[in-house]
């Protein structure tokens, strides 16, 4: 048996079932193809994965791999060519565009690589402003639960201009929590930050698994990063081809050359 070989097995004994309905998120033989005929591109091949509440979880890859495609296809903005992904047990195959955008709004927390923020709104406008669109009050107490774990109790009246972009992000993050989705998609959230400003971003979303009990799946390409998951699930050429758990930058590293091997 080589060594990939090896990870394949890891990864069929080591991935939770999707179709369990305690699965935060999950795909299911989920096939990805952009474009037609010769120039058609294969993004993802098949992937089934779950990822279960109130975990920590890290999608890796080569370049090409399919980690982004994956968290799209999860969160609807990508519809699969064939297969299967469901949200907190509701599958989005067949959903109209106007179901599709509730079910974002009121189970999907967004964090991407840049911050999106508002500029003419302040740190707590721009945090509140999915509920404010929802036509819906934030639960008090969880919001400023939210905002004290993310420490941004005394930027609250600031606008973004005024932010760092480690606390720009820190914004982001709340606003992604404060609707208490079922799971929070994180797509290279420490990718414009220093390592400092990554350091605080990646304690944070650490601190919402384990204090506020939220889910988080997040795509990064560095194994720092990574290592603040319980769990990295590793992609190769649009397939699953391994699991790591409770990772070091040590072992995802080593993971990762064995995949750029």
């Amino acid at each position: 048996m080589n060594g990939m070989d090896g990870m394949n097995e890891r990864a069929s004994s080591t991935t939770t079932d999707p179709g369990q309905p305690e699965a935060a998120a999950a795909t299911i033989d989920a096939t990805k193809v952009f474009g037609k005929g010769a120039g058609a591109v294969l993004a993802l091949d098949g992937v089934t994965v779950s990822f279960a509440p109130g975990r920590f979880t890290a999608i890796m890859g080569p370049s090409g791999s399919g980690k982004s495609t994956l968290l799209h296809s999860l969160a609807g903005l990508d519809p699969l060519t064939d297969g299967r992904a469901m949200i907190d047990g509701v599958e989005l195959t067949g959903l109209d565009d106007q179901r599709l955008t509730l079910l974002r709004r009121d189970r999907i927390g967004f964090v991407f690589q840049a911050y999106n923020l508002i500029p003419t709104l302040t740190a707590l406008e721009n945090i509140t402003l999915p509920s404010a669109l929802a036509g819906r009050r934030p639960d008090p107490a969880w919001l400023d639960q939210v905002i004290g774990t993310v420490g941004l109790g005394d930027r609250l009246g600031h606008r973004p201009s005024e932010l760092s972009g480690g606390q720009q992000q820190r914004v982001a993050v709340a606003r992604a929590l404060a609707g208490r989705p079922a799971v929070v998609l994180a797509d290279e959230p420490t990718g414009n930050l220093d390592s400092m400003a990554s350091a605080e971003i990646l304690g944070f979303l650490r601190r919402a698994v384990r204090e506020l009990g939220q889910t988080v799946v997040m795509v990064t390409h560095d194994p720092v990063a990574a290592s603040y998951a319980e769990r990295v699930v590793f992609l190769r050429d649009g397939r699953v081809v391994a699991e790591l758990h409770d990772p070091t930058p040590e072992r995802v590293l080593d993971h990762l050359k064995r995949l750029e091997g």
